[in-house]
Protein backbone atom coordinates (compact mmCIF):
# COMPACT_ATOMS: atom_id res chain seq x y z
CA UNK A 1 0.00 0.00 0.00
CA UNK A 2 0.71 3.51 -0.57
CA UNK A 3 2.02 5.44 2.33
CA UNK A 4 0.02 8.13 3.30
CA UNK A 5 0.63 11.76 4.06
CA UNK A 6 -1.25 13.83 6.92
CA UNK A 7 -3.58 15.55 5.26
CA UNK A 8 -5.63 12.93 3.32
CA UNK A 9 -8.68 11.76 4.87
CA UNK A 10 -9.76 8.26 5.10
CA UNK A 11 -13.08 7.52 5.70
CA UNK A 12 -12.61 4.00 6.52
CA UNK A 13 -9.43 4.11 7.98
CA UNK A 14 -8.98 0.17 8.84
CA UNK A 15 -10.41 -1.17 5.86
CA UNK A 16 -8.52 -4.16 4.90
CA UNK A 17 -7.72 -5.39 8.35
CA UNK A 18 -9.30 -8.65 9.29
CA UNK A 19 -10.58 -7.30 12.79
CA UNK A 20 -11.70 -3.63 11.26
CA UNK A 21 -15.32 -3.78 13.07
CA UNK A 22 -13.71 -4.66 16.49
CA UNK A 23 -10.81 -2.17 16.14
CA UNK A 24 -13.74 0.39 15.37
CA UNK A 25 -16.19 -1.24 18.44
CA UNK A 26 -12.96 -0.66 20.56
CA UNK A 27 -12.29 2.81 19.42
CA UNK A 28 -16.14 3.94 20.10
CA UNK A 29 -17.93 1.49 22.34
CA UNK A 30 -15.91 -1.16 24.35
CA UNK A 31 -14.64 0.31 27.58
CA UNK A 32 -11.82 -1.96 28.36
CA UNK A 33 -10.65 -4.15 26.00
CA UNK A 34 -7.43 -5.96 24.09
CA UNK A 35 -6.57 -7.74 20.66
CA UNK A 36 -2.93 -9.43 20.26
CA UNK A 37 -0.89 -8.45 17.21
CA UNK A 38 1.93 -8.25 15.62
CA UNK A 39 3.78 -6.47 13.05
CA UNK A 40 4.89 -7.78 9.15
CA UNK A 41 8.25 -9.37 8.64
CA UNK A 42 9.73 -5.83 7.02
CA UNK A 43 8.59 -4.32 10.42
CA UNK A 44 10.56 -6.97 12.68
CA UNK A 45 7.79 -9.32 13.23
CA UNK A 46 7.31 -7.62 16.54
CA UNK A 47 4.33 -8.47 19.12
CA UNK A 48 2.62 -5.32 20.59
CA UNK A 49 -0.81 -4.83 22.04
CA UNK A 50 -3.89 -3.09 20.66
CA UNK A 51 -6.05 -1.36 23.62
CA UNK A 52 -9.18 0.83 23.95
CA UNK A 53 -7.16 3.14 26.22
CA UNK A 54 -4.28 4.07 28.02
CA UNK A 55 -3.57 5.70 31.57
CA UNK A 56 -4.00 10.07 30.68
CA UNK A 57 -4.87 9.53 27.47
CA UNK A 58 -1.26 8.43 25.95
CA UNK A 59 -1.23 7.14 22.03
CA UNK A 60 1.03 4.56 22.98
CA UNK A 61 2.76 3.08 26.10
CA UNK A 62 6.16 0.90 26.04
CA UNK A 63 6.30 -0.63 29.08
CA UNK A 64 8.72 -1.81 31.69
CA UNK A 65 9.04 -4.80 30.81
CA UNK A 66 9.56 -4.22 27.21
CA UNK A 67 5.76 -4.54 25.95
CA UNK A 68 4.29 -2.27 23.44
CA UNK A 69 0.51 -1.33 24.11
CA UNK A 70 -0.98 1.34 21.58
CA UNK A 71 -4.53 2.87 22.10
CA UNK A 72 -7.75 3.09 19.91
CA UNK A 73 -9.00 5.67 21.70
CA UNK A 74 -6.85 8.32 20.87
CA UNK A 75 -7.45 11.56 18.96
CA UNK A 76 -6.62 11.93 15.44
CA UNK A 77 -3.58 14.04 14.51
CA UNK A 78 -4.82 13.83 11.10
CA UNK A 79 -7.22 12.69 8.54
CA UNK A 80 -6.32 9.26 8.89
CA UNK A 81 -6.84 7.33 12.22
CA UNK A 82 -4.41 4.47 10.68
CA UNK A 83 -1.85 6.46 9.85
CA UNK A 84 -1.95 8.20 13.20
CA UNK A 85 -1.86 5.04 15.23
CA UNK A 86 0.44 3.06 13.23
CA UNK A 87 2.84 6.34 13.85
CA UNK A 88 2.54 5.79 17.81
CA UNK A 89 3.08 2.50 17.66
CA UNK A 90 6.51 3.05 16.09
CA UNK A 91 7.21 5.56 18.02
CA UNK A 92 6.70 3.60 21.13
CA UNK A 93 9.50 0.97 20.16
CA UNK A 94 11.88 4.24 20.06
CA UNK A 95 11.54 5.04 23.03
CA UNK A 96 12.80 3.63 26.68
CA UNK A 97 10.64 0.85 28.61
CA UNK A 98 8.31 2.68 31.03
CA UNK A 99 8.03 5.22 28.49
CA UNK A 100 4.45 6.69 27.18
CA UNK A 101 4.19 7.66 23.77
CA UNK A 102 3.08 12.18 24.27
CA UNK A 103 2.14 13.19 20.71
CA UNK A 104 1.78 16.71 19.65
CA UNK A 105 0.91 18.11 16.33
CA UNK A 106 0.32 15.75 13.33
CA UNK A 107 2.48 12.85 12.24
CA UNK A 108 4.38 13.13 8.92
CA UNK A 109 4.76 11.02 5.65
CA UNK A 110 4.76 6.85 6.82
CA UNK A 111 2.80 3.63 6.94
CA UNK A 112 -0.46 2.69 8.34
CA UNK A 113 -1.65 -0.19 10.30
CA UNK A 114 -1.71 -1.81 6.94
CA UNK A 115 1.24 -1.67 5.90
CA UNK A 116 2.87 -3.08 9.04
CA UNK A 117 0.71 -5.39 10.59
CA UNK A 118 1.06 -9.61 10.08
CA UNK A 119 -2.56 -9.40 8.92
CA UNK A 120 -2.85 -13.77 8.51
CA UNK A 121 -2.29 -13.93 12.06
CA UNK A 122 -5.94 -14.03 14.15
CA UNK A 123 -6.74 -10.76 15.99
CA UNK A 124 -8.58 -12.53 18.67
CA UNK A 125 -10.52 -9.20 21.62
CA UNK A 126 -10.34 -10.42 24.85
CA UNK A 127 -12.98 -7.53 26.98
CA UNK A 128 -11.62 -6.82 30.51
CA UNK A 129 -13.61 -5.81 33.74
CA UNK A 130 -10.08 -3.12 34.46
CA UNK A 131 -7.58 -1.50 33.43
CA UNK A 132 -4.80 -3.88 35.14
CA UNK A 133 -3.67 -5.03 32.09
CA UNK A 134 -1.95 -1.80 31.47
CA UNK A 135 0.36 -2.78 34.46
CA UNK A 136 3.69 -4.23 34.63
CA UNK A 137 3.00 -7.57 36.29
CA UNK A 138 6.04 -7.40 38.50
CA UNK A 139 5.47 -3.68 39.25
CA UNK A 140 3.87 -4.19 42.87
CA UNK A 141 0.58 -2.27 43.32
CA UNK A 142 0.51 1.15 45.69
CA UNK A 143 -2.38 1.28 47.55
CA UNK A 144 -3.33 4.55 46.01
CA UNK A 145 -2.75 3.31 42.46
CA UNK A 146 -4.94 0.09 43.19
CA UNK A 147 -7.63 2.43 44.58
CA UNK A 148 -7.40 4.64 41.15
CA UNK A 149 -7.53 1.03 38.95
CA UNK A 150 -10.60 -0.03 41.58
CA UNK A 151 -12.74 3.51 41.13
CA UNK A 152 -11.47 3.53 37.06
CA UNK A 153 -13.53 0.09 37.19
CA UNK A 154 -16.56 0.88 38.74
CA UNK A 155 -17.28 3.67 36.35
CA UNK A 156 -17.02 1.12 33.33
CA UNK A 157 -20.44 -0.12 31.14
CA UNK A 158 -20.01 -3.74 31.68
CA UNK A 159 -19.39 -4.92 27.96
CA UNK A 160 -18.32 -8.54 27.21
CA UNK A 161 -17.79 -9.70 23.60
CA UNK A 162 -20.55 -11.94 22.25
CA UNK A 163 -19.15 -15.58 20.79
CA UNK A 164 -21.25 -16.99 18.47
CA UNK A 165 -20.83 -13.59 15.67
CA UNK A 166 -18.22 -11.46 14.90
CA UNK A 167 -17.81 -7.84 16.01
CA UNK A 168 -20.52 -8.12 18.43
CA UNK A 169 -20.70 -6.87 21.86
CA UNK A 170 -23.32 -7.25 25.17
CA UNK A 171 -23.10 -4.19 27.84
CA UNK A 172 -25.52 -3.27 30.69
CA UNK A 173 -26.24 0.32 31.45
CA UNK A 174 -28.01 1.04 34.44
CA UNK A 175 -31.27 -1.32 34.48
CA UNK A 176 -30.83 -1.88 30.91
CA UNK A 177 -29.10 -4.11 28.58
CA UNK A 178 -27.77 -3.86 24.84
CA UNK A 179 -26.19 -5.42 21.84
CA UNK A 180 -23.98 -3.30 20.08
CA UNK A 181 -22.73 -4.72 16.51
CA UNK A 182 -20.24 -3.59 14.21
CA UNK A 183 -20.70 -4.41 10.87
CA UNK A 184 -17.52 -4.64 8.30
CA UNK A 185 -19.56 -3.90 5.32
CA UNK A 186 -20.25 -0.77 3.09
CA UNK A 187 -22.81 1.46 5.67
CA UNK A 188 -25.38 1.60 2.45
CA UNK A 189 -25.20 -2.04 2.64
CA UNK A 190 -25.92 -2.57 6.21
CA UNK A 191 -28.60 -0.08 6.46
CA UNK A 192 -30.37 -1.21 3.25
CA UNK A 193 -30.43 -4.86 4.84
CA UNK A 194 -31.60 -4.20 8.15
CA UNK A 195 -34.40 -1.99 6.28
CA UNK A 196 -35.55 -4.95 4.29
CA UNK A 197 -35.73 -7.22 7.94
CA UNK A 198 -37.66 -4.02 9.49
CA UNK A 199 -40.08 -3.60 6.89
CA UNK A 200 -40.81 -7.90 7.31
CA UNK A 201 -40.89 -6.60 11.09
CA UNK A 202 -38.06 -9.14 11.62
CA UNK A 203 -35.38 -6.50 12.68
CA UNK A 204 -35.76 -7.89 16.33
CA UNK A 205 -33.32 -10.37 18.05
CA UNK A 206 -35.42 -12.96 20.28
CA UNK A 207 -37.70 -10.27 21.20
CA UNK A 208 -34.66 -7.49 21.01
CA UNK A 209 -36.03 -4.23 20.19
CA UNK A 210 -33.90 -2.56 17.11
CA UNK A 211 -33.41 1.10 18.50
CA UNK A 212 -30.87 2.82 15.80
CA UNK A 213 -27.11 2.72 14.93
CA UNK A 214 -23.67 4.60 15.76
CA UNK A 215 -22.03 5.56 12.81
CA UNK A 216 -18.04 5.88 12.80
CA UNK A 217 -14.46 4.96 10.85
CA UNK A 218 -16.92 4.43 7.85
CA UNK A 219 -18.98 1.62 9.09
CA UNK A 220 -21.76 1.71 11.06
CA UNK A 221 -23.00 -0.24 14.56
CA UNK A 222 -26.42 -1.35 14.88
CA UNK A 223 -27.62 -1.38 18.60
CA UNK A 224 -30.63 -3.38 20.10
CA UNK A 225 -32.28 -3.12 23.59
CA UNK A 226 -32.56 -6.30 25.11
CA UNK A 227 -34.75 -8.00 26.86
CA UNK A 228 -34.24 -6.80 30.87
CA UNK A 229 -32.26 -8.80 32.68
CA UNK A 230 -30.30 -10.46 29.52
CA UNK A 231 -26.99 -11.63 29.79
CA UNK A 232 -24.64 -12.09 27.44
CA UNK A 233 -24.51 -15.96 27.37
CA UNK A 234 -28.81 -15.39 26.76
CA UNK A 235 -28.74 -13.80 23.54
CA UNK A 236 -25.50 -16.02 21.80
CA UNK A 237 -27.79 -18.34 20.35
CA UNK A 238 -30.28 -16.19 18.92
CA UNK A 239 -27.33 -13.54 16.99
CA UNK A 240 -26.28 -16.51 15.68
CA UNK A 241 -29.51 -17.23 13.77
CA UNK A 242 -30.31 -13.51 13.10
CA UNK A 243 -27.08 -13.26 11.85
CA UNK A 244 -27.79 -16.15 8.88
CA UNK A 245 -30.81 -13.72 7.23
CA UNK A 246 -29.43 -10.11 7.90
CA UNK A 247 -26.32 -11.68 6.36
CA UNK A 248 -28.68 -12.07 3.17
CA UNK A 249 -30.40 -8.83 3.93
CA UNK A 250 -27.22 -7.18 3.57
CA UNK A 251 -25.89 -8.95 0.27
CA UNK A 252 -29.09 -8.39 -1.54
CA UNK A 253 -28.68 -6.10 -4.03
CA UNK A 254 -32.12 -5.45 -5.57
CA UNK A 255 -33.76 -1.87 -5.00
CA UNK A 256 -35.92 -1.45 -1.93
CA UNK A 257 -39.33 -1.47 -1.93
CA UNK A 258 -41.48 1.26 -0.46
CA UNK A 259 -41.93 -0.57 2.73
CA UNK A 260 -38.24 -0.78 2.74
CA UNK A 261 -37.54 2.41 1.90
CA UNK A 262 -40.18 3.94 5.04
CA UNK A 263 -38.36 1.61 7.43
CA UNK A 264 -34.82 3.04 5.91
CA UNK A 265 -35.41 6.79 6.32
CA UNK A 266 -36.62 5.63 9.89
CA UNK A 267 -33.19 4.03 10.28
CA UNK A 268 -31.05 6.71 8.54
CA UNK A 269 -32.99 9.69 11.47
CA UNK A 270 -32.01 7.08 14.29
CA UNK A 271 -28.15 7.08 13.10
CA UNK A 272 -25.64 8.82 15.46
CA UNK A 273 -22.16 9.80 14.11
CA UNK A 274 -19.51 9.62 16.63
CA UNK A 275 -16.69 11.91 16.37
Amino acid sequence: MAKNTSSEFVLRPFEGIPAEADLVAMREVVPAATISARTNAEYGSREFTFTTSLPEQWPALHRADGHVFVALQTLAGSGDVSRDIAANLLEAWELEPGTPVLRSGLPGEGPRLQDILDLEQPFEVHTHDGFDYWLDPSVEVSAELRSALDEAAESMIDTKKVSTVDSAYWCRMGAKEFLRWAMPYDEDAVINGIARLHAQRASSIDGAKFLGAFRSCGIVIPVWELVRGSEVEDIEAAAAEFWTGLKAAIENTEPLDANERRARAGIISRQITLR
